[in-house]
């Protein structure tokens, strides 16, 4: 199913503030030699994090998910001067190519890229985190987002993206493995009293979870 309006997106895009050279190169580089290169943010998605990120100014990040970097270092751009952003990518290609990118920005010192399996290193981070970005597997939704709102300042942000899943979301009869559990996780957040929450329809859906 067809969610983005091709001719709005390119008009969003063109009155929203250019990426940087560097994003701008992981983008090519995703765009041309990465097998799911859908799985990118994107310019106009990744602004919205970078803005999201400036208004909260958080100390300590949590990304769940890092792909090629690029929505690591669009959340980086927010963080305060002594914050650092921790982010767990469960494929070693992909980590090897983060963090040659990483290397390269200004925000280098503040990014610390964990390699595993997410359930397993996100109870050995101590951190109270001020923004989270689930990014991952869509199976474990709701155990990435239990495991992290303990741990969420009050008044501090989740990030979900991908909750629209390409549409399969809004069928009348939900199939699939992934689209049956973001469903499932949009209802187990929409039922969860302890936070206030927004869909927004940007790119394959985001969500914004704000922690009472």
């Amino acid at each position: 199913m067809e969610l983005i309006n091709e001719k709005a997106n390119n008009y969003a895009t063109s009155f929203s503030e250019p990426t940087d050279e560097l994003l701008k190169e992981i983008e090519n580089f995703t765009l041309n030699h990465h097998a799911h290169s859908n799985m990118l943010s994107g310019p106009l998605q990744g602004k919205l994090l970078e803005m999201l990120s400036k208004i909260i100014r958080p100390k300590f990040i949590l990304e769940i998910g890092t792909f090629t970097g690029y929505s690591a270092l669009c959340l980086a751009k927010g963080l305060q001067p002594d914050g650092f952003l921790h982010t767990i990518e469960l494929r070693d290609e992909d980590a090897a190519i983060s963090q040659n990118y990483f290397a390269k920005s200004s925000h280098s010192s503040q990014i610390v890229l964990h390699r595993g399996n997410a359930l397993e290193i996100i109870p050995q981070l101590k951190e109270t985190w001020d923004l989270v970005f689930i990014d991952a597997d869509k199976t474990n939704y709701i155990n990435y987002y239990e495991l992290t709102l303990p741990h969420l300042k009050s008044g501090g942000v989740i990030l979900a993206d991908n909750v629209l899943f390409h549409g399969d979301v809004l069928k009348e009869n939900i199939s699939g493995k992934n689209a049956i559990a973001i469903n499932a996780f949009n209802e187990h957040v929409a039922k969860d009293e302890r936070v206030q929450q927004l869909i927004m329809t940007v790119r394959d859906g985001l969500m914004m979870i704000l922690k009472k």
